[in-house]
């Protein structure tokens, strides 16, 4: 049913045959993005290109964004706030939203943290100026604490794992899959998720010159992508056995993740703006960006029209 929706949007925005030519350079983070359009099987008649390339969290990906090894790819709205208050040359062109449930603080499953509370004084990993950095700050700020009531260590997440396994960490602030392979393989706990604290937004980001070049193919990529989200949705079992063979990981994992994270492609509107302009101004608060930035002005709406067609 999905990929015949998608096939009659493709109908409306054709690409030219000059597209045949030419790649998109495409980001991507563990089992997202390339898993779900592979499962949903919205990659076989492609008229371009795409070049994957996966990285293990937001920050490297839009490192290479920023260099130009890439021209778009999929970060937390976090990242994206701190990529562009660098300077970074990026816009969000569309939204994922999800529940909030797998943004979340871990614990050990013998660990005698009980609540946010018992995390005073104590050591949290996660990767600097993430949606994991972005959960600590707002549950700092909800509870009326300090920057250093809490230790952070900065750590990307293969090494988060390492020195939470080992306990040279108290507990390990992070996102999906990792939350859900935590839960599932190691009974790890969730104290604290990012519920009524923090937006829960990704985006699908760009380079401006990939909008102004190849908008034909970036606009394409969004439709399957959005197809994609709405088949994972009414598949859960089916993608998340795919997903499991595809990341070599049990299925109970992919499972326990999708079946309560709901993931949708959302076309950047009011909401999404006004969302994203909360987190720009928790980081501003928190010192973590210097300048206060409009979220008008980083994001690109031109995809609209294309992710609601493919949505339907």
């Amino acid at each position: 049913m999905i990929r015949l929706m998608l096939a009659g949007a493709l109908l409306f925005g054709s690409l030219d045959l000059a597209a045949a030519q030419t790649t998109l350079r495409v980001g991507d983070q563990k089992g997202n993005s390339q898993a779900v359009m592979e499962a949903a099987g919205v990659l076989k008649d492609v008229p371009y290109k795409i070049e994957w390339k996966e990285f293990p969290a937001a920050a490297p990906l839009l490192e290479a964004l920023s260099a130009g090894a890439i021209e778009t790819g999929l970060v937390g709205d976090a990242p994206f706030t701190f990529a562009a208050a660098s300077g970074a040359p990026v816009k969000a062109i569309a939204a994922i939203r999800q529940t909030r449930e797998g943004l979340a603080i871990l614990v050990p499953e013998n660990s005698p943290i009980k609540s946010f509370d018992d995390l005073r004084g104590k050591k949290i990993a996660t990767g600097r100026g993430s949606i994991g950095h972005q959960l600590i700050l707002a549950a700092l700020e909800r509870n009326g604490w300090s920057a250093s009531d809490v230790q952070i260590a900065f750590l990307a997440p293969s090494d988060a794992k390492i020195a939470y396994t080992q306990g040279s960490v108290d507990a390990w602030s992070t996102w999906e899959p990792y939350v859900s392979q935590e839960e599932v393989l190691f009974k790890s706990r969730r104290i604290i998720t990012s519920e009524g604290l923090t937006p829960g937004l990704s985006f699908q980001v760009a380079r401006p010159e990939a909008i102004r070049d190849k908008r034909a193919e970036l606009t394409d990529f969004i439709r399957r992508l959005t197809a994609a989200r709405a088949w994972s949705l009414n598949n859960v079992n089916g993608y998340a056995e795919t997903w499991g063979r595809l990341m070599n990981i049990p299925t109970a994992v992919p499972q326990n993740w999708l079946a309560r994270a709901k993931i949708r492609i959302a076309p950047i509107d009011d909401g999404v703006v006004s969302d994203e302009q909360a987190t720009i101004d928790l980081y501003f608060r928190w010192g973590l960006i210097k300048q206060k930035l409009v979220a008008a002005e980083i994001v690109d709406r031109s995809f609209a029209d294309a992710i609601a067609k493919a949505g339907l």
